[in-house]
Parts: structure tokens; sequence; C-alpha cells
């Protein structure tokens, strides 16, 4: 039988469709390999949100190639819907698959030669209506599936491509994404996330669809749910019935990551981020009040094109105040397409490197705190995968640590918190299958 290896670049939307591919491609029938060197077929579910990402991409498919060059080499995603001419340059790709093409690969495959020029199939997204939701219990070794639930984007953000690659927000039907939860739940998986291009806005478009926190309430209401976590929700989106429910219902994990990008008013204004310090200030504020235990991330980008010594000493005021976890730390990078490409006022590199470590140091710092403050405490936790030193857990809050014990994946336990580095000691758990 044929067989496939996927690689998957970027964010955890791309890592829910790598999901869906190897569903279908398992479906044709074909193997998965996990030697690449070996694969008859190899995907790359490519991502395109700033430059380094697409020369990630190039410097990847360049090896694969060279490594087995008898394999077609099938690019997807956002940088394949970006720049299909550019991608189908590449040595050895075969077929590039734009993102509103996707759902044809099975087709495409048939139709494309195993030599020659590579074949484009692209499509332009802005039309995009649907969400299909195909079935995530082929995870390719992850224990915590992806579900995604929601695509594309319609905020605008100066320095975003993301609405230009993955088309308008839309939303899956609540009841396709309850049977995929509940089939999921049935297969043995104890900790779903939730995901989606921009999550907060689910279902808003579609009027009479339950939004996140609707549907939500219906999904905490699944039999033999274990934990379901949610990846990024914006500020503006951040619906106060995810606390209520978080609060009363243990399905919930204590974990929000809420993208800040800049803790000064002017740069957000700049950004078109459609919210102040003060509102993301209040916003966290009630979640650890709520939530005591809650882990709350976010993401920064440092140097937007016009950030003064004074805008930035705002922003590192504003993090340093703020009750957060982790932070996600990145310099701006310049992509072509965006409103931000060609504003002027671009941060020197030496000024930009200086900005980048102090808002990293700072993330440290959040970080090493929050872990202190657990220690000793006892957290509810999924087993990930053992090791020769004990099995990795990661906590409801967003803690990851270690047991000596040997344990099982996908199991959820209680743990307590025995150092900052991680260790941890098992206290109880949900026991075998």
């Amino acid at each position: 039988m044929p067989s496939f290896h996927i690689r998957t670049f970027g964010c955890r939307a791309n890592q829910a469709d790598s999901a869906g591919i190897r569903a279908t491609l398992a479906a044709l029938p074909m193997d998965e390999s996990g030697d690449w060197r070996a694969a008859d077929l190899i995907v790359v579910n490519s991502c395109t949100v700033t430059h380094r990402s697409d020369r990630e991409v190039r410097q990847v498919v360049r090896r694969l190639h060279r490594g087995n060059p008898g394999a077609r080499i099938v690019v997807l995603g956002c940088y394949a819907q970006r720049d299909p001419e550019g991608v189908a340059a590449l040595p050895g790709v075969r077929l590039v698959v734009g993102n509103a093409e996707r759902a044809r690969l099975p087709e495409l495959l048939k139709e494309t030669a195993a030599s020659g020029p590579a074949r484009v199939s692209w499509s332009p997204v802005d039309a995009a209506a649907d969400c299909p939701l195909p079935p995530m219990g082929r995870t390719g070794g992850k224990t915590r599936p992806l579900v995604k639930i929601q695509d594309g984007c319609d905020s605008g953000c100066a320095y975003c491509i993301v609405p230009k690659v993955r088309g308008p927000g839309r939303s899956a039907p609540p009841e396709a994404v309850l049977a995929e939860i509940s089939a999921l739940t049935a297969a043995g998986f104890r900790e779903i996330v939730l995901t989606g291009v921009h999550l907060g806005a689910y279902g808003r478009k579609q009027e009479g669809h339950p939004g996140l926190a609707e549907l939500l309430e219906r999904v905490v209401r699944i039999p033999g749910i274990g934990r379901v976590r949610l990846s990024s929700i914006e500020p503006m989106d951040f619906d106060p019935g995810i606390l209520r429910l978080a609060a009363s219902s243990p399905v919930i994990a204590h974990h929000f990551h809420i993208p800040l990008q800049s803790g000064c008013d002017r740069i957000l204004r700049l950004m078109h981020r459609p919210y102040g310090a003060a509102r993301y200030r209040e916003l966290v504020g009630e979640i650890v009040r709520s939530l005591p235990d809650a882990a709350v991330g976010t993401d920064v980008i440092v140097g937007f094109p016009g950030e003064t010594e004074d805008d930035f000493a705002a922003g590192c005021a504003l993090l340093e105040e703020l009750p957060l976890a982790y932070l996600h730390v990145f310099p701006f990078s310049p992509r072509e397409g965006t409103e931000a490409f060609a504003l002027p006022g671009r941060v020197p590199p030496r000024a930009l490197a200086r900005r980048l470590e102090r808002v990293l140091a700072i993330g440290r710092a959040k970080s090493a705190a929050f872990r202190r403050r657990f220690t000793g405490r006892t957290l509810p936790a999924v087993t990930l995968a053992a090791g020769p030193d004990g099995t990795r857990v990661l906590t409801g809050n967003y803690l990851a640590a270690r047991v000596p014990d040997p344990l099982p994946p996908n199991r959820l336990v209680t743990v307590r918190i025995e150092e900052p580095e991680g260790l941890a000691s098992l206290i109880n758990g949900d026991g075998p299958e």
C-alpha cells in the first residue's frame, strides 16, 4: 500500500487541517509513514504569516526532495494560497493546492502525474461560506485532538495576511461539532481543544446560530466528556458567558489565551485592534477574580511601525502590571499584502532586538512567578506521554509537569506540583480503560 507523510507549519488551525488531511489520505487508502525518507507522498501543510514562515517552508521542501527524490510532494495551506506559482517552482513539488481547493485533494492526487511540472489547483477564498469539520480521530500521535470549529477572519488587522489566505469568517454547524466531540470522547480522548482562526467569532455571522458560549453550554453536557480547552480568543470576542461556565463546570479548562499585541493605545489604533489597554486590563482582571487559578496568556508584537520609546514603555508597563502566566513574543515582521507593510517608521534592527529582549525577559519572569504560585498545590491534569523519566502531564491551567509514575496517555489525573521546574506527584487518576 502506498504511504504518506505530513509536515505541518503554523497555527493550531493548520494542525487541525492536517488531522483532516490525514483522515482523507488514510481513506484512499494509504498508510501513514513516520519516516519521510520512505514515504511515496509527502504533504506539506504550509504557513505564510511572515516571510520567515515562507522561508522555512521552502527550506524544508528542498530538504525533503533531496532526501527522498522519488516522493511526490504536495504543498497545501496558506503559502500555497498566497503564492501558488512560487510554491510550484520549488524542486520536487508535483501539486500545489490552495485553501479553497483542499477538499478536492483525493481527486487532484489521482489526476496528478508522478513527474513533470507541478500542477496548481487554486481559487479565491473570498467567497468561502462553509467550514467543513472532518473527523479528527487520526491525530498523528497527539494526545489532545484539535477540533477546528471556525475558519477565516473579518477583522482586518493592519499586520495580518490571514484574511487574504483563509477567507471570511465562517463557522461549523453546532450539530457537527457536538457529534465530533462526542465521537472523540467515545474513542477515549480525555481533553479536546477547540480551535479556529477567529474562535471567539464562532456563529456570529449566521442568524440563529449559537455563539461560542452557547455551544460550550451544550458541549459540557455531552455524556462522558472530560476536559475542553479553548485556543486563542480575541479580547473583543470574549463572551462573559464563557467565564461563568468555566466557573461552574469542571469541563472547561482554566486557561485562556487572549492576544494583546500591544499595550499602547496609539499602536493598537494603528494595528486596527478594536479595544484599548484599559479594556484588556479589565478583562484579565475579571478572569482572575472569577478563576484565581486560571492561566491567562497573550501574544505581543514588538516594534510595530511607528512604535516610539514612549509607546514601548507604556506597553511594558501594562505587561508588568497584568497577572499573566506567559507571553508569546514576536518581532514585527513586514508581510507584503498587508497595510502595515507600507507604514513608515520601521524600528531599527538594534532597537528592535533590545525591545524584544526586554519583553522576553518580562515573559520569563511572569512564567516563573506563575509556576511558583502553584508549588505545593493540587491541580487537575491530563497525561500526555510516558518517557524514561516518568510521564508528562498538562494541568488544566497550562502548567507542563512530569510525574515519576509510568502512566498511559489520555488519563485525567490529579497531581501535586512539587517544584516550580515541573516535578509533580500523582494524587489520583481516572484509571485504565
